[in-house]
């Protein structure tokens, strides 16, 4: 009985395999870019609102024309929105690259901005419902 053949994709010579994975390696950078972004105005934005929450606290004050939850609203809306524009940024070049060498890896970080964006999403519901 005959083997099936196994069909794989055409390889390429050793330097236009390392141009791809060079150019893939620097999609990931950019994409972590985004991610540390993201996460810094996620962060900031729930620092700022639980700081003046507890200043406001102590501190018998009018309230400012916006105030820290509104602050942290706008910020960790930023956050998510750098987060969810730099995957799909990354997915699209990452399929268009995936096009020209089918046997690239999968990307990690576009799993590490997902997890992000979930803890992003949840400090946006405890700033919403806790306000």
């Amino acid at each position: 009985m005959a083997h099936p053949v196994a069909v794989s994709a055409p390889s390429l010579d050793t330097s236009m395999r390392l141009a791809f994975e060079r150019t893939r390696i620097a999609y990931e950078r950019t994409m972590m870019a985004w991610v540390r972004t993201g996460t810094s105005l996620i962060t900031f934005g729930f620092s700022v609102y639980k700081f003046f929450q507890m200043e406001m606290s102590k501190a018998d004050i009018n309230a400012p024309i916006i105030g820290s939850r509104e602050f942290a609203l706008v910020l960790i809306g930023i956050g998510l929105l750098s987060l969810l524009l730099g995957t799909i940024e990354h997915g699209r070049d990452l399929r268009a690259m995936r096009q020209q060498y089918p046997g690239m890896p999968r990307s990690m970080s576009a799993v590490v901005a997902v997890l992000i964006a979930a803890l992003g999403v949840a400090a946006l519901l405890a700033v919403i419902y806790r306000g």
